[in-house]
């Protein structure tokens, strides 16, 4: 899906404003209240607003020790590998990768002895064949995605203009005043 300004402009009122209803979001951006219900029903059927769920952050919630864990694992064993890293509730996110091992996971813990337990847990699962974590100091960057949507081309909005370059009347074509 190719992003335009209009929708540039949604989703940075939403990421500003995320408790924003139609209304305001029309008010913020100057588009009229349809057009914002109805871009943000396409946005949404197109997965670009894949949740509507709250940021949490999961340090101020406790969960303060984190770390990054590579998995070297067997062979033909990535659903076997989804199933156990889904059954641990530290294991906040894991993606397949390409390079020296297979998948990158993200886990969030109370303390340093619940972050071990968590690593061998990861450990035993039959499928893993060697585990990697790296610790993390703190947040240098935050997730954003803002950055990135700005930075592409800009592509011309798909909203008609203000004012209509021509008028008919009774069947004739009259340029506008």
């Amino acid at each position: 899906m190719t992003l335009d300004q209009i929708d540039l402009a949604l989703l940075t009122a939403l990421t500003e404003h995320p408790r924003a209803g139609d209304l305001e979001l029309s008010r913020q951006t100057k588009v009229a209240r349809a057009t914002v219900q109805s871009r943000l029903r396409r946005l949404t059927e197109a997965g670009v607003i894949a949740d509507w769920d709250p940021t949490i952050d999961v340090a101020a919630a406790g969960f303060e020790v984190q770390a990054y864990v590579t998995l070297e694992i067997a062979q033909g064993a990535l659903d076997e590998v989804a199933r156990d890293l889904e059954a641990i509730p530290q294991v906040l996110e894991a993606y397949v990768t390409t390079g020296s091992f297979d998948v990158l996971c993200r886990v969030a813990t109370r303390s340093h002895p619940e972050l071990q337990a968590t690593l061998v847990r990861i450990d035993q699962a039959s499928a893993v064949v060697r585990s990697t974590s790296v610790m993390v100091l703190s947040v240098l960057v935050a997730p954003r995605v803002l950055p990135l949507l700005a930075s592409a081309e800009p592509v011309p909005s798909r909203r008609a203009p203000a004012y209509r370059t021509a008028h008919r009347t009774r069947g004739k074509v009259f340029p506008s005043t």
